[in-house]
C-alpha cells in the first residue's frame, strides 16, 4: 500500500501535489507509517533519469515547503493538544518508552535535536510534537526546523537523483528500497535498544545491593 512506486503512479498527473501532502502529514503526525524518505529517494530517481515529467528542482522546492509547514503544524498540534495526547500512557500510535526517548534526545542536543532528527523517522514526528508541548521558543524552532527540512527533503530527492545516474541502483530500485526500510528499521530501533541496555545495568547494582 506504501510502496513508493506505485504511490508515484497512482498520482499520476497530481504527482506533485500528492507527494507534497505526504512528506506534509509525515512531518505532522504520520511519520511512522508514511513513506517519506522512500518517496523523496524514488522521485529523485525518476525525476533525474526521465521516468515522470517532472523538473528536479520544482519537486526540491515543493517538498522543502512541505517539510517545513508539516514541522510548524506539528509544533501547533503539540503547543495546543499535546497534552491530551500524551494522557496514555500507552495509545495505539505510540508507546510512552518511544515518547521518552524522543524527550531525552531532545534534552540532550537542544534545538540542534530538530535538524537531527529529520533523518530518523519516528524522532522527526515527535521532536515537533514535543517541541510544541515545551513551548520551545518559536523563533528558534522556525530557524532550526527550515534547517532540517532543507537538508532532509530536497537531500534526500537529490541524492536519489544522484545515484539515479548509477545504472545497477536503476536497475535494482527494488534492492535499494528494502535496504534502505532496513536502515529506517535499524535507526528506529537504536534508541529503544540502548534504553533497554542502560536500565539493565542500572538494574544489575540495585540487585547487587539488595
Amino acid at each position: 500500500m506504501f510502496d513508493p512506486v506505485t504511490i508515484i503512479q497512482w498520482l499520476g498527473p497530481y504527482l506533485l501535489a500528492g507527494a507534497s501532502l505526504i512528506i506534509f502529514f509525515e512531518s505532522v503526525l504520520l511519520g511512522v507509517i508514511l513513506p517519506g524518505d522512500a518517496l523523496l529517494f524514488t522521485m529523485g530517481l525518476f525525476a533525474a533519469t526521465g521516468a515522470i515529467d517532472v523538473s528536479l528542482w520544482l519537486v526540491c522546492l515543493l517538498v522543502a515547503i512541505a517539510a517545513i509547514l508539516g514541522n510548524i503544524c506539528g509544533y501547533w498540534v503539540g503547543a495546543k493538544i499535546g497534552p491530551a495526547l500524551f494522557t496514555r500512557p500507552n495509545s495505539k500510535l505510540f508507546k510512552k518508552q518511544q515518547v521518552d526517548n524522543v524527550h531525552r534526545f531532545f534534552d540532550k542536543h537542544g534545538p540542534l535535536a530538530i535538524i537531527l532528527a529529520r533523518f530518523v523517522p519516528f524522532a522527526r514526528t515527535f521532536i515537533t510534537l514535543i517541541a510544541g508541548i515545551g513551548r520551545m521558543n518559536l523563533r528558534k524552532y522556525l530557524v532550526y526546523s527550515s534547517i532540517g527540512g532543507l537538508l532532509w527533503a530536497p537531500g534526500m530527492t537529490l541524492l536519489g537523483a544522484l545515484l539515479g545516474q548509477i545504472p545497477w541502483v536503476r536497475d535494482n530500485l527494488n534492492t535499494i528500497l528494502y535496504l534502505m526500510l532496513a536502515a529506517v528499521v535499524l535507526v528506529s530501533a537504536v534508541p529503544i535498544i540502548t534504553e533497554v541496555r542502560k536500565k539493565r545495568r542500572e538494574k544489575k547494582p540495585a540487585e547487587a545491593a539488595a
